[in-house]
């Protein structure tokens, strides 16, 4: 008998596939298809009129001369070659690319070492909250913040005379500014990269550390096992986002360092600042032709970075 059963299930025929719902003729489908463009066109004209034709407008005035008003007077490769001997611009390359590696290089050592404390720590979550607050505020009002503090009779000084220094630093010098501004980028940011990074961590199971203190290991061992291996898609996202922001970085340096209605020193600039400078002339005449050629570097190396970035940060995904 049960061997006649097996042999009747064997036989039964396997029940046809269910046929979705929404065939590709099907009313249904048609309706769906006629609403496709009518949800997409306005994202889509917006994403041209926005990012997409303003882009263009910029690659092509970079090879050109205009003042904002009257004919654009087309000048070739003028404006690069302007760029190519200009000091200045040169300047603003190295502080640009200084603060790519320099103070990204700090953010991420400072993030690492957070994180490797902040995983075992009570009350982390406030102290992630804590350190979070620079970027919960905005950029201008920390920038001022910020200025505030290293000012000549500022709290930095104040705290160095009880700690009895007899001569406090000009930090808002030409020559100390764009390393003061350095300092607040690493504060800002620092924050930010470690809660990134202390998501990717509190993903991690338990029993992996447990088994690290069961054979001994130390807190740098483990983070080098068992917390950078797991985490590394997101020092890989972390990374791309620092080179793509640390390019653009602005407001910050903008505010912090620029008096009321003019620009910073040339000392302290960036390429943005560059680009700005060149499009805002104090005297008032616009250079929007050498701005744009001076965006279009920046765009470039933009993108070159963010390429590199992905290509060095590529690793197996590992599972757990």
């Amino acid at each position: 008998m049960e061997g006649q059963r097996l042999m009747a299930v064997a036989t039964v025929e396997a029940p046809a596939a269910v046929k979705p719902v929404a065939e590709s003729g099907s009313p249904l489908a048609r309706a769906r298809r006629r609403l496709y463009l009518p949800f997409v066109l306005p994202a889509l004209a917006v994403y041209l009129l926005v990012f997409l034709v303003p882009s263009l407008f910029t690659v092509v005035l970079s090879f050109a001369k205009w003042a904002g008003a009257g004919p654009i007077e087309w000048v070739g490769f003028d404006n690069y070659r302007r760029l190519w001997y200009d000091d200045v611009f040169h300047s603003s390359l190295a502080n640009t690319l200084l603060i790519l590696i320099g103070v990204g290089l700090l953010t991420f050592l400072f993030s690492f070492g957070l994180t490797m404390v902040l995983r075992e720590m009570a009350g982390r979550r406030f102290v992630r909250a804590v350190i979070f607050f620079p970027n919960a505020v905005s950029a201008l009002a920390i920038s001022i913040l910020w200025g505030f503090l290293f000012q000549a009779d500022g709290l930095v000084n104040a705290l160095l005379q009880l700690a009895g220094a007899d001569t406090v630093p000009k930090w808002l010098a030409d020559d100390n500014l764009f390393y003061v501004i350095c300092m607040g980028l690493v504060w800002v940011n620092t924050g930010f990269y470690t809660t990134i990074l202390m998501a990717a961590v509190d993903r991690i199971p338990v029993y992996l550390y447990e088994a690290a203190d069961l054979e001994g290991a130390s807190s740098w061992q483990k983070f080098r096992a068992i917390t950078l291996p797991l985490m590394w898609d997101a020092v890989a996202v972390s990374a791309t986002l620092w080179a793509i922001s640390a390019i653009k970085i602005f407001e910050f340096i903008y505010v912090f360092a620029g008096a009321a209605g003019s620009v910073p020193t040339t000392k302290a600039w960036t390429l943005s600042l560059y680009a700005y400078a060149d499009a805002f002339q104090p005297t008032g005449e616009a250079r929007y032709g050498a701005s744009a050629a001076a965006t279009m570097v920046t765009l470039v190396l933009i993108i070159v970075l963010t390429l590199l970035t992905r290509r060095v940060t590529r690793r197996e995904t590992l599972e757990y």
